[in-house]
């Protein structure tokens, strides 16, 4: 549905760099403040002493009370800092990004962006942060257009204390937009603005597609009363006190579906029979007390053959759970041997008879994967990611062989399992979740019976083109039939007997051999 602030409305919209895309940083790209995160880390990395520590909270406590304007309190910031390289302070901001901010970008923004990239906008990070704060986010998100307040430096690039004039905040920002969009032939009135902020209400009275994002305040107020779309988001964040309690009763639910497994295993007298209760139960009550919903395409297919070798796109500590509710019971996954480590994918995998590979020694690996054929030999079907990693949410990576190769090894087919969104649930890295509902495609068990080794990658690189045409067009009402299913069987090339070759010399005719008795009608004759 095209509906105001989707990323359909932005790929149904007028193309061309006429019309531009302005977003703003905090709260609207990035949940949360990245003033408060940075200063945060360079305390607890000592980056920063107790007096400018105390200095900063006084001023942002009085920012906040109305008796500091923002002018003055980016000041105090940047006086602060005088006397740095502003190198090494950039070097900083590349850290934090990596370490703290990447994983508080919102998913669906990032949507947002690159649907705008798509339709050929012109695309502006606007914010009234430092640079060390709003660059590596437009790198990240391949934003190549920046407007944010910058450090004043002398010769030697060496912050002098100030910040270059004019400030970006409230009208100061509005008229750099203004001046951006006369400099660059947009046409504001087709134009849109992403912005959470009450200082950005003015700006949001100059395009025709204001869009209040996660707004609080005047913002929101306004954008009630002049019935704006408003774009509500809660897929990053410390999730407050409910994603503390959501946290603990996921943890928690281990307790009742490990217990229940252990006393059916008993009553059964069947540790297989103890596993699928464990791994039906738990994988379930964790998304469930999470909020996490699942909206599943195909799922009759997950049943139609097994054992079977399902392979998923991998993006983040939450897909496999997903995929493990999935499948429910009669299944163990393979994981890279990093992953044993991991609070969620490690502790799951290590109930559930994971097997981890250590991709580093390649005789280890080969004999992991020969104990993993004889489990699907033994009916249980495998969970892999072919990619082998977590990977950025826009792409997806090479496949590696091992997932095809095990499964013409054991005979059994390949079932895809493509997941759209897991990112809105959990950042890559994230040991926890949000509530979201996760798209799902499940297609039809896919035979190996005819691939041959010889044209494996071929087939491996169908596969994935699957994934990539699948994630591209997003299907609706039934699994579509993609033209992998209707590729006809390779055939077999038939050896021809090598041909003859000819004699030198034409062999001579076979005299009769003489006859032991004489015809009978040779008498008479002469």
């Amino acid at each position: 549905m095209r509906l105001p602030g989707s990323v359909a409305e932005v790929m149904a919209s007028p193309e061309g760099p006429k019309i531009g895309a302005f977003f703003d940083l905090d709260g609207t790209l990035v949940a949360g403040f990245t003033a408060v995160i940075l200063t945060q880390e360079r305390f607890r990395s000592r980056d920063m002493g107790i007096g400018e520590l105390i200095t900063m909270i006084a001023a942002g406590l009085n920012h906040q009370l109305g008796r500091l304007e923002f002018e003055e309190l980016i000041t105090k910031a940047s006086q602060a800092l005088r006397g740095r390289a502003l190198s090494d302070l950039h070097e900083i901001g590349d850290r934090m990004f990596v370490q703290k901010i990447e994983k508080r970008i919102y998913p669906e923004m990032r949507e947002l962006v690159h649907a705008h990239m798509e339709r050929g906008h012109t695309v502006v990070l606007s914010s009234s942060a430092l640079t060390l704060q709003v660059e590596p986010v437009a790198k990240f998100l391949g934003i190549q257009n920046t407007l944010t307040n910058r450090f004043e430096v002398d010769e030697n690039d060496v912050l002098t204390g100030e910040v270059v004039r004019p400030i970006l905040w409230g009208p100061g920002k509005a008229n750099a937009v203004q001046k951006f969009a006369a400099d660059n032939d947009i046409d504001l009135k087709h134009s849109y603005f992403y912005a959470d902020g009450d200082e950005d209400v003015a700006l949001m009275y100059l395009v025709g597609n204001p869009r209040p994002t996660n707004p609080e305040g005047k913002m929101a107020a306004v954008a009630r009363r002049r019935g704006w779309p408003i774009l509500q988001f809660s897929s990053r964040g410390g999730g407050g006190l409910m994603g503390q309690v959501r946290t603990l009763l996921g943890v928690g639910a281990l307790v009742p579906a490990a217990t229940g497994a252990i006393w059916w295993g008993a009553l059964t007298r069947s540790r297989r029979r103890g596993l699928n209760f464990f791994t039906t139960a738990f994988p379930n009550m964790l998304l469930a007390v999470n909020g996490v919903r699942l909206n599943v395409l195909g799922q009759e297919n997950l049943k139609k053959q097994r054992p079977a070798v399902f392979i998923f796109n991998h993006r983040n500590n939450a897909d496999p759970v997903i995929v493990a509710s999935l499948l429910r019971d009669n299944w163990t996954g393979v994981g890279k041997k990093e992953l044993k480590d991991d609070p969620v994918v490690g502790t799951l995998g290590k109930l559930t008879d994971t097997v981890f590979i250590d991709r580093d020694d390649p005789k280890a690996a080969l004999e992991t994967m020969h104990e993993v054929e004889e489990l699907v030999r033994k009916g249980l079907s495998i969970m892999i990611a072919p990619e082998g990693t977590r990977l950025d949410t826009r792409t997806v990576g090479p496949f590696k062989k091992g997932p095809f190769r095990l499964a013409m090894a054991a005979g059994v087919p390949l079932v895809p399992i493509v997941v759209r969104n897991a990112e809105v649930i959990a950042s890559r890295d994230s040991s926890t979740m949000n509530p979201g509902e996760v798209d799902i495609v499940v297609y039809p068990p896919l035979s190996v019976k005819d691939w041959t080794l010889e044209d494996l990658p071929e087939r491996i690189e169908e596969v994935r083109q699957l994934y990539l045409d699948t994630l591209k067009n997003w299907p609706v009402g039934e699994v579509p039939v993609h033209p992998i299913y209707k590729k006809a069987p390779a055939k077999k090339a038939v050896k021809k007997p090598p041909a003859k070759k000819a004699a030198a010399k034409k062999a001579p005719a076979k005299k009769a051999a003489p006859s032991a008795k004489k015809s009978p009608n040779a008498k008479g004759r002469k």
